[in-house]
């Protein structure tokens, strides 16, 4: 089989492996059992590591020992297949974070005396500054949609409390109704890991927020009853259909919004909202560590990031005004 190197191609490859054997899946489905209930990872991080998990074990096609079974040869094999055909530094990274949890809890059962993956090392990351749009492209941005309709005034209170909050785009679209304070100003947001954390509305995504429930939702709902997911949650932004936005729905608005602002749709993304957020208020003297709390980070190294984003940013404003810059 030729090389793979699109998206479409490794899925067409995953798709001609052997299917996944039951004890395997068993296996996996008791490690990610495990993983939820003892570290409270969130559910795209346990669907990533359920599609790096099968993967390999298809790719085994019945090996003595399933998943279990498999030595650092094997995986060297995997790994190197893996990057035959495509996939990404980034992406065997991540691979190889669900690896090592996967053996450490073999480990712990006593399925297996070590774990295979312990001596490999990760691949070496390109740093990935986080891209910012300009304070005077955010201000387009937010002001695109047409605010005289239900939709696009729904549309600007989204816009107007992911960048005043810093949210990431599935913290938005799953918002539950009763997660805000309008009378404190204040937002309880619940994010990666279950761990809530409580961010600061700010006038203007107040404002947004005010005539959105006052204005807009009631015309999407009418009369009729808002259907609630599993946990009882009321979303609080909606669709005609009474659903909540899905990330990719979400996705498409800010790509629609950003042409009418002018500014390249592919220069921007929803998460883009969030860096500029963490950027602009880097700018302005905010404290890393209370960016750090605003954007709900469990580690302050990956607050760091944006300081060399507002390094860069000063750099520029040096070289373009300074008379020897």
């Amino acid at each position: 089989m030729s090389d793979a190197t699109t998206p479409a191609l490794r899925r067409q490859l995953i798709q001609h492996l052997p299917e996944l054997r039951d004890d395997d899946n068993v296996r996996i489905q008791r490690f990610l059992d495990t993983a939820w209930a003892e570290h409270g990872l969130a559910r795209a991080s346990l669907d990533s590591y359920r599609r790096d998990l099968e993967g390999l074990a298809r790719w085994r096609d019945g090996a003595a020992g399933g998943l279990p079974g498999l030595d650092r040869a094997g995986l060297f094999d995997y790994l190197a297949w893996r990057s035959r055909h495509g996939w990404s530094p980034r992406s065997n990274a991540r691979l190889l974070s669900a690896l090592r949890a996967f053996f450490a809890d073999a480990v712990r059962r006593g399925e297996r005396s070590d774990d295979p993956s312990a001596l490999l090392d990760p691949p070496k990351l390109p740093r990935l500054l986080p891209k910012a749009l300009a304070e005077s492209q955010i201000d387009a941005l937010l002001a695109s949609p047409d605010i005289e309709t239900p939709l696009g005034l729904r549309d600007r209170a989204m816009l107007e409390l992911m960048y005043a909050a810093g949210l990431r785009v599935s913290e938005l679209v799953n918002l539950p109704a009763n997660a805000v304070n309008l009378r404190q100003g204040v937002l309880r947001v619940t994010g990666k890991g279950s761990k809530e954390r409580l961010v600061p509305l700010g006038e203007e995504s107040q404002h947004w927020l005010e005539r959105y429930l006052a204005e807009s939702r009631p015309q999407l709902t009418g009369k009729r009853n808002v259907p609630t997911p599993q946990d009882g949650a009321v979303p609080m932004f909606l669709e005609p259909s009474l659903h909540p936005l899905s990330r990719q729905q979400f996705w498409g608005l800010v790509k629609k919004y950003a042409v009418l602002a002018g500014i390249d749709p592919a220069r921007i993304s929803p998460h883009g909202l969030r860096h500029s957020f963490a950027t602009h208020l880097l700018n302005r003297g905010a404290d890393l560590r209370a960016l750090q709390m605003l954007l709900g980070h469990s580690s302050l190294s990956t607050t760091q990031i944006y300081t060399l984003v507002a390094r860069e940013h000063l750099q520029k404003l040096h070289a373009k005004h300074h008379p020897r810059g």
